[in-house]
């Protein structure tokens, strides 16, 4: 294993030289945070593609598979694939055109610098839970080739990622993101291949799949149409304006590169996707019982590729892991510095700035470390991570982009009346805790622009009311 792990480390390294290349052309908060607004179609592709590719969609599909079977109703992969196609189809142009460097940006343009600093601290934790997540799956995937514990191998991918993302930026993520997502499909491919002739061939390998175990919805959702419905909710409109994927569409150098490298990705996730999936299915027979189903891919493919093609294999998750870490530590603390810290403190000096982004890495870094080493499932951190308050951001986010209704108070009362009710929903065990927060949002909404217009009209009158008393 010695020579395994060798070159896996060796393979991090690489990744860091790309980071430590790309950072002396790191000048401003706009190179570190959108790089430039620079990137092409390979780049804007592979780099949405990879960052939503993340150890949820590998371990945890495949171990979900395993020990559950799959249903239509799964997350994974059509949820958070039509998520990346949705957001091609109705946000990427409209966010582009904004100029934007951080999501929060639209909020201070279109309501306030109040309701710019509330939106960036609510969706700060959604990217912690996120990166705990990615941060857990690589424990496993180092923990099948050391002599590694988990926690020691969690901290081992924080203290990687953490470093290899404030050299950087957004740039080097995009870079790295095109060699990691051919890694990704290259070693996914290996692993289909390799489940198809450990069986004999595709067909018998289909035929070893318990037809009991596919069906239309799965053992752990409500067979009603709101039980379905939250289930699809939660990764669509939970995630399509989540921060990271925001990040990689205001970075593309054109609107039509946004919008269709957005969909593209979503197509090459859902096909993707479907791998890990697969062998989740027909592998289940290849291997003896695994206790922990986040650990049955690391150990199929350990039980079933030649050395070489294990090392390809988990270069790819490792690929899949880092290229979702980076962007998420990115991207939080570029809220916390670029739209929290710097206008509350009056900074203006764009050096200053971003030197603030760089330190936010590590401490959120910190953080997001903390999570997974106190938790135990991927799959909950991942759900937890597309629900935390994005239903009243979608609604913001939406009414902001194509309309003029609504004003500070709309905002304010959306984002924190719906975060309340998600929060309230969870607590005390509501079956459609997400659901419940959208209709919310919306309500809030609709509220708060009721008061905002009532305001707009008390000021209208009184500045109206004032020429008649002076020709009194």
């Amino acid at each position: 294993m010695s020579w395994i792990l060798f070159a896996l480390l060796g393979y991090l390294a690489l990744q860091l030289a790309v980071g430590a290349w790309v950072a002396p052309k790191i000048h401003s908060t706009s190179d570190y945070l959108v790089g430039g607004r620079k990137l092409g179609y390979p780049l804007t592709i592979f780099s949405i593609f990879a960052t939503w590719f993340g150890a949820e969609s590998c371990i945890a599909s495949a171990g979900r598979a395993y020990r559950e079977g799959f249903s239509l109703t799964t997350a994974e992969p059509f949820g958070y694939g039509l998520t990346l196609v949705a957001m091609g189809l109705v946000f990427a142009v409209p966010l582009w055109r904004r100029k934007l460097t951080t999501l929060a940006d639209l909020f201070r343009e279109r309501y306030s610098g109040g309701v710019e600093r509330l939106a960036a601290i609510i969706l700060v934790p959604a990217g912690i839970f996120w990166a705990a997540a990615q941060l857990r799956g690589f424990g496993h995937v180092v923990t099948t080739v050391t002599d590694l514990d988990l926690s020691t191998a969690i901290a081992v991918a924080a203290g990687i990622c953490v470093v290899y993302t404030a050299l950087g930026g957004l740039l080097a993520d995009a870079i790295t993101d095109l060699i990691q997502g051919i890694v990704l499909i290259l070693g996914l491919m290996i692993l289909v291949i390799a489940v198809i002739m450990e069986h004999g061939g595709a067909a018998e390998a289909v035929a070893a799949i318990d037809p009991s175990r596919i069906r239309a919805v799965g053992p752990d959702v409500t067979a009603t149409f709101l039980g379905v419905l939250e289930e699809w909710a939660i990764p669509i409109a939970g995630s399509v304006v989540a921060v990271e994927l925001v990040s990689r569409v205001i970075a593309a150098r054109s609107p039509d590169v946004a919008r269709n490298g957005a969909m593209a990705a979503g197509g090459a996730y859902m096909l993707v996707g479907l791998m890990p999936v697969f062998a989740g299915l027909a592998g289940a027979a290849l291997i003896p019982a695994v206790t922990d189903a986040e650990q049955f891919l690391p150990a199929l493919a350990l039980g079933i590729l030649p050395p070489v093609a294990y090392v390809i294999f988990a270069g790819a998750l490792i690929s899949a892991i880092l290229s979702t870490v980076d962007t998420i530590l990115l991207v939080t603390s570029g809220l916390i510095a670029h739209n929290v810290i710097a206008p509350a403190l009056r900074i203006e000096r764009d050096v200053i700035r971003l030197r603030l982004a760089r330190a936010g890495v590590l401490v959120l870094g910190a953080l997001a470390l903390w999570l997974a080493l106190n938790s135990t499932d991927v799959s909950a951190l991942v759900e937890e991570a597309s629900s935390f308050g994005s239903a009243g951001v979608l609604v913001v986010v939406s009414f902001g982009l194509f309309s003029r209704i609504g004003g500070i108070a709309a905002a304010t009362a959306c984002l924190l009346g719906a975060l309340a009710c998600y929060l309230l929903g969870s607590a005390l065990g509501w079956p459609y805790p997400f659901l419940g927060s959208l209709a919310a949002a919306l309500l809030f909404y609709v509220i708060g622009a009721a008061w905002d217009d009532r305001r707009a009209g008390r000021r209208g009158a009184g500045l109206s009311a004032a020429p008649d008393r002076a020709n009194t």
